[in-house]
């Protein structure tokens, strides 16, 4: 199947690695021109260069720290510059640390708040011109299987990301008309670096081997495993792809059938 996505220019947040980067390499694949975004320029640099010796597509990279609160505005302006307009925005970012709801204090709320929330919330603002101007674009955010079935010891981003939701689901109502949609992708237990300190801090809290962690995680998942990088990518490349005209407002998971819900 023809995705419909070469030369369209893409900027996807937080992907120098794990999920973001799956996502970046699955458009790239797809021949999209792409900005892959974080906050290490070293390991920025050595991504775009590995993207782009995959091709077919193209990759460059802007250095942005979405915990900067001109971090939008900066990130906007370096993709532009790259890239010349926006068409596919997949807004990504790291995770807050783990605990209960009690745990942190107010201004560790409100920081997260502001990286995890109002940064995609601007950075997508900037962005929709550009895709209204063209009659076509794609808004992705990227949140966790947890906005769904609440992920114990992960209180702050099962409550942060949950707002993404009626966002997203209010930003499909808006522009829909203008040939933009918007959906939310949820992964489950995907393997990744995060999903490794995950399961090794359970480990340690518990006293248990990091494979007993595992195995117990596997059982709970129907495909019996975790889901690989390039599984939740090619998803993504599909949900911002031309095929992908009539999904809208949607929230998509991705996690082997663990959610026990409808």
């Amino acid at each position: 199947m023809d995705l419909g996505l070469a030369d369209k220019k893409a900027l996807v947040l937080a992907s120098s690695q794990g999920l973001g980067l799956a996502v970046a390499t699955a458009l790239v694949g797809e021949g999209a021109h792409v900005v892959i975004s974080g906050r290490s320029e070293d390991k920025l640099a050595e991504q775009a260069k590995e993207l782009n010796a995959k091709g077919p597509g193209k990759a460059d990279f802007v250095v942005a720290d979405l915990s900067d609160r001109n971090a939008a505005a900066d990130l906007y302006a370096g993709a532009k510059a790259k890239l010349g307009r926006v068409d596919i925005l997949v807004n990504n970012t790291g995770g807050p640390p783990p605990g209960t709801t009690t745990l942190p204090d107010a201004d560790t709320w409100r920081s997260y708040f502001d990286t995890m929330i109002l940064r995609v919330i601007e950075i997508t603002n900037l962005c929709l011109p550009d895709m209204q101007a063209k009659g076509w674009g794609r808004v992705l955010t990227i949140a966790s299987s947890g906005v769904q079935q609440p992920i114990p010891n992960l209180a702050m981003s099962n409550t942060l990301r949950s707002s993404l939701v009626g966002w997203s689901k209010s930003l499909a109502s808006e522009v829909g008309k203008d040939g933009i949609t918007s959906n939310m992708q949820l992964p489950g237990r995907i393997h990744t670096a995060r999903l490794d300190q995950l399961d090794s801090g359970n480990a340690e809290r518990s006293g248990r081997t990091i494979d007993e962690v595992r195995a117990q995680n596997f059982a709970a998942i129907p495909v019996g495993r975790y889901g690989r990088t390039e599984e939740f990518g090619e998803l993504a490349a599909f949900l911002v792809s031309e095929r992908a005209s009539y999904v809208n407002g949607s929230v998509i998971r991705c996690d082997g059938g663990a959610t026990q819900g409808i």
